[in-house]
């Protein structure tokens, strides 16, 4: 424990880069079975199918994605809304635990959103007990539950009914939806009758719980950060109530940086591997401030105008250009890498043998053939 007045430890950049990294199993692909890879990473954004099952390939030794998809089926991980009212890939325990906590997020979320005017005036307690009697029916798609509940309540928008029941309900996407290249719409159950007997045992989190998680997969941090990866409001007091078990540190700005005392924090000069980042990975997404990873004269080439976080690639721990898949005509598939400045070539070879490996992993089929081009 720190000597009350004593100057603070001040943590650079690169030793929370380092420390990141550790934490997101960016440094060493670790060996992990889907469900335990979720949870230690407190959740994967999952609100396109594939970015998760990339996001684990680029930590998890040997990853299959017959493994996630096992996973969803055998409701081990849960594909519903949780943190920052966006699609995420959970564990069931995870799931059950956090999504009540997370109730004021969906909340305010709608309250935020252009369904606002649409459900002015509307009884919406009515309205979500009439959704829960047409999901005891059968699981159902957004669009069945508006469509369903627009014929009861005539005038009112079925996309806004639907948005009212899915940020007031706990609920899962059932697979396929979520599975490697599933676009279709999800079907909707309840979590508790997804997950059956499994939720009759669950105790839900609190805000201290939960700074404890995050601090172990995205620390040191401050409390800011903690807000921008949950979207929730009153850190301060839960931080104030775990004071005396966490370490505190400085950043180069003069910032608290709350964490674990026994987490992982490198040496700075840790060696850090180039990896492939999924599009929408929690890595830049958790954190107030993204400069331990991202430079802010690189944001806007990775988070884009229409909404889209761009997959990256990671020289030296920090964000050094962005990738896509393409498909191309006679059964070709290419990673389009595009770096930011130009790379030595030692770092274009590792980089390009990475982005061969995930183009093996995601192949379509026998025959396909793969290359690695510039931008």
């Amino acid at each position: 424990m720190a000597i009350p007045g004593a100057a603070r430890e001040v943590l650079s950049l690169r030793a929370l880069n380092r420390a990141t990294l550790a934490r997101q199993m960016l440094l060493q692909r670790r060996s992990l079975t889907a469900a335990q890879a979720v949870e230690r990473l407190a959740g994967l954004q999952a609100q396109a199918p594939n970015p998760p099952y990339i996001g684990l390939w680029s930590r998890l030794e040997g990853f299959r994605r017959e493994q996630l998809t096992d996973a969803l089926h055998k409701r081990r991980i849960v594909r519903m809304s949780t943190l920052r009212g966006t699609l995420h890939l959970m564990s069931a325990r995870d799931a059950l635990a956090w999504r009540p906590l997370l109730e004021p997020v969906h909340q305010r979320g709608l309250q935020g959103s252009n369904h606002k005017k649409a459900l002015d005036g509307i009884d919406r307690a009515a309205v979500v007990e009439a959704a829960r009697t047409l999901l005891a029916e059968r699981p159902r798609t957004g669009a069945e539950l508006g469509q369903a509940l627009g014929l009861r309540w005539t005038g009112r928008e079925s996309a806004s009914l639907a948005a009212l029941i899915r940020n007031s309900l706990p609920l899962a996407h059932l697979p396929p939806a979520g599975t490697w290249n599933s676009h279709q719409s999800a079907l909707l159950q309840p979590l508790g009758d997804w997950l059956g007997d499994a939720a009759a045992d669950a105790t839900p989190a609190t805000q201290d719980d939960l700074l404890l998680r995050y601090l172990a997969a995205f620390g040191p941090a401050t409390l800011a950060d903690a807000g921008a990866w949950s979207g929730l409001t009153g850190w301060k007091a839960a931080a104030e109530r775990l004071r005396p078990r966490l370490r505190v540190f400085m950043g180069e700005d003069g910032q608290e940086l709350f964490d674990l005392p026994r987490a992982p924090r490198p040496d700075p000069d840790t060696p850090a591997p180039p990896r492939l980042v999924a599009e929408w990975d929690n890595l830049l997404l958790s954190h107030a401030d993204r400069a331990r990873v991202l430079s802010e004269a690189h944001r806007a080439r990775v988070f884009t105008a229409n909404g889209i976080v761009r997959g990256t690639v990671l020289l030296d721990g920090f964000v050094a250009g962005v990738w896509k898949i393409e498909r191309e005509k006679k059964n070709i598939a290419a990673v389009l890498l595009e770096p930011f400045a130009r790379w030595s070539k030692a770092d274009r070879a590792a980089v390009e043998k990475e982005a061969l490996d995930l183009l093996a992993f995601a192949s379509d089929g026998e025959g396909e053939r793969h290359a690695v081009r510039m931008a």
